[in-house]
Parts: structure tokens; C-alpha cells; sequence
């Protein structure tokens, strides 16, 4: 599996490493990535995901159905 939400489409993005000599090296900051299983009422069926903390944060604030919604509008997640 990538490392990327599948509600909110974050992603594994690139920076640098910053020294005390101000050396920079290539480093990878990844998002807080969780698998999860969600009951999908409207379905009545188990649904796996994997998100990040922020997208659990929008599933409990918004519903699992509205959140997938959007996530599949958008092109994060594919039914």
C-alpha cells in the first residue's frame, strides 16, 4: 500500500534535514498513517481504510458516508 490517505490525500513529502552547521541532507516527513476498519450503516458493511490521524478527525466530525463522498469526488478513494 502507498502512504497516502485515502480520505484527505496526504502524502509523503520532501525536506531537509537542517544540522546545527546548517548542513542540509534529503529527508522524507510521512503522514500519520493508520489502518482502520469503519461499519458503513448505509451499506451495512465493514469498510477498510487507510488514514491519517487528520482524516479520522474528519470522519468523526463529518460521518463516514460524507467523508467518502468527498474522498471519492475528489479522487482519494475508489469504492
Amino acid at each position: 500500500m502507498s502512504r497516502i490517505c485515502q480520505i484527505t490525500g496526504k502524502k509523503v513529502m520532501g525536506g531537509h534535514s537542517v544540522s546545527h552547521s546548517n548542513v542540509k541532507t534529503k529527508r522524507t516527513f510521512a503522514p500519520n498513517l493508520q489502518d482502520r476498519k469503519y461499519y458503513l450503516e448505509a451499506e451495512k458493511r465493514w469498510v477498510t481504510l487507510r488514514v491519517s490521524v487528520n482524516g479520522m478527525r474528519t470522519i468523526n466530525k463529518i460521518g463516514l458516508a460524507e467523508a467518502l463522498k468527498r474522498a471519492q469526488a475528489k479522487g482519494f478513494y475508489k469504492a
